[in-house]
C-alpha cells in the first residue's frame, strides 16, 4: 500500500519494540507511539510541562540536546508573573544542562528561530507545546502541537503517542498575482474549507506554484495549517528545501516523498492566478475577503511580525511599500523582527531606518501582541490589521476589539492609508 509523506515519517520513527520483524508501514487512524527528534515549549507552556515532569518522578531528560525551551511569548518579561515563568525555564535548563535554552538576546520567536538555526530538519518528527509547531512541515518534517503533559512525558521518554492522521492534498497551479504570496494562499484555502475543514488531517501542499514558492512563504503556509484544524501541514522537500537546510542543519536530514498510489481523504485544487491579496475579517481566519473590497474599514493599529510573517523577506516586503511615506497619524504601527539575526539583518539593510522614518516602532523579537500578551494590546473598540495568524474574539486584547489578518504588503499599505488598503494604492 502506498503511503503519504506524513505516514512515511511516522513509520520511520516507530520504536524498535513496535517494528517487530521490520515493520515499516502505518495507516491512517492507527494509534502508535513514535520517537521524537525534538521537543519544544515556551514560557507559557513549559512551566506546566516542567511541573508535570516532576510529578511523574522522572530522573532525567531523554536527551539534553533535543529539548528546546524558548521564552518568547511574554518575553522580554512584561510583569512579575511572566518573569517567574521565564525563570522556571532557565532554572530547569540549568538543572538538566539543556543545550537548547535561549535567553532574551539570543532567543527569537520559536517557529522562526528553530528553522533559522538548523535545529529542525527534513524528515524530523517534532512535537511542541504550541499549536503553530506545524510550521516545520515546510521543511518536509512531521511537526505538530501537543499538550504540555505530552511534552512532559516526551522530555522523559523521547516518545509520544499519535493517531496517524488522514491526509488531504492541496494542489496549487498558475502564476501568483503581484503582492500575493504564501499568506494569501493559506488564507484563501482556509476561507474555502473552513476552520475545521482539515480537522486532525495532514495538509499536504503541492503543485507547480508550491514548487516555485520560496521557503519563507512555505513556512507561512504550514504555520497556519492549524487554523484549518490540521494536525500538520507539510510540503514534499525539493531543491528549494535542500538549499535552505544544506549548511544550516545541525543534524542529518532525510527527504521523504509521497507515493503515487498514496491514499488521500480529499483533494483540492486552486488556480493561484485567481487569488488576490486576501484578508481574514473578524472573528475567524476563514472569514476571508479580497483586500481591495475592504477599503472602508478604518484601523487603529498595524502589526508586522509573528511566527507567520516576521522573517526578513516579510520585513523587506513591508519596507518596500512604506519607504518614503508616513504612517497615518490615526494609526500606530509595530514592526517585530522574528529573531535577533533577522533584526540585525534589517538594520544592515536599512529596513529599520525606513520603518522609523515612517513613524513606526520596531520591537525586540517577541510573540507579544499576537496572543494579546504585550507590546500592542488592543483597547475596547480598537481595530487592527496584523500579519499574525489568529483573529478570534479578544485575541489581541479587549473582547470588543477586532483583528484583520493580511500579508505584510497589505498591512504596510493600510498603515499609510489609515484603513485597509492594497499596495497599489500607495506605490
Amino acid at each position: 500500500m502506498g503511503m503519504t509523506i506524513t505516514e512515511k515519517i511516522l513509520a520511520a520513527h516507530l520504536p524498535v519494540r513496535q517494528t517487530g520483524s521490520g515493520r515499516k508501514e502505518v495507516s491512517a487512524g492507527e494509534l502508535i507511539n513514535a520517537k521524537v527528534d525534538l521537543v519544544l515549549a515556551n514560557d507559557i507552556t513549559a512551566p506546566i510541562a516542567i511541573t508535570e515532569f516532576r510529578k511523574i518522578g522522572a530522573k532525567d531528560v531523554f536527551d539534553k540536546d533535543r529539548i528546546a525551551l524558548i521564552p518568547d511569548h511574554f518575553a522580554p518579561q512584561k510583569d512579575i508573573k511572566a518573569a517567574e515563568q521565564c525563570r522556571m525555564l532557565r532554572d530547569f535548563s540549568k538543572e538538566y544542562k539543556l543545550g537548547l535554552y535561549f535567553e532574551v538576546g539570543r532567543m527569537g520567536i520559536e517557529h522562526a528561530l528553530l528553522p533559522e538555526e538548523g535545529l529542525v530538519v527534513s524528515g524530523d518528527l517534532i512535537i511542541g507545546a504550541d499549536s503553530h509547531t506545524c510550521t516545520y512541515g515546510a521543511l518536509g518534517a512531521f511537526a505538530t502541537g501537543v499538550g504540555s503533559t505530552d511534552v512532559a512525558s516526551a522530555m522523559a521518554t523521547g516518545e509520544c503517542w499519535f493517531k496517524v492522521p488522514e491526509s488531504m492534498r492541496f494542489v496549487y497551479y498558475g502564476k501568483l498575482n503581484k503582492w500575493a504570496g504564501g499568506k494569501d494562499l493559506i488564507l484563501h484555502t482556509i476561507g474555502d474549507i473552513g476552520v475545521d475543514g482539515a480537522l486532525y488531517r495532514a495538509m499536504e501542499f503541492e503543485g507547480e506554484t508550491i514548487k516555485s514558492l520560496p521557503m519563507h512563504a512555505r513556512l507561512t503556509m504550514c504555520n497556519m495549517a492549524i487554523e484549518a484544524g490540521g494536525k500538520n501541514g507539510i510540503i514534499v522537500p525539493d531543491e528549494i528545501t535542500e538549499k535552505y537546510v544544506n549548511g544550516r542543519a545541525k543534524r542529518k536530514y532525510k527527504f521523504y516523498t509521497s507515493d503515487k498510489n498514496a491514499k488521500y481523504a480529499a483533494i483540492k485544487e486552486y488556480d493561484c492566478s485567481k487569488i488576490p491579496p486576501t484578508v481574514s475579517c473578524p472573528h475567524l481566519p476563514s472569514n476571508t475577503k479580497p483586500a481591495a473590497e475592504l477599503f472602508e474599514v478604518a484601523i487603529d493599529q498595524v502589526v508586522i511580525g509573528s511566527c507567520t510573517n516576521g522573517r526578513i523577506e516579510h520585513l523587506r516586503e513591508a519596507a518596500g511599500v512604506i519607504k518614503g511615506k508616513k504612517v497615518n497619524p490615526n494609526v500606530r504601527m509595530i514592526v517585530i523582527p522574528a529573531t535577533q539575526k533577522i533584526y540585525l539583518q534589517a538594520v544592515r539593510e536599512g529596513l529599520v531606518e525606513i520603518f522609523i522614518n515612517a513613524d513606526a516602532v520596531v520591537s525586540t523579537p517577541t510573540c507579544g501582541p499576537c496572543l494579546g500578551g504585550h507590546m500592542g494590546i488592543l483597547a475596547k473598540g480598537d481595530r487592527a490589521i496584523a500579519t499574525t495568524n489568529r483573529n478570534f474574539v479578544g485575541r489581541m486584547g479587549h473582547p470588543e476589539s477586532e483583528v484583520y489578518l493580511s500579508n505584510p504588503a497589505v498591512a504596510a499599505a493600510s498603515a499609510v492609508k489609515g484603513r485597509i488598503a492594497t499596495p497599489e494604492e500607495v506605490i
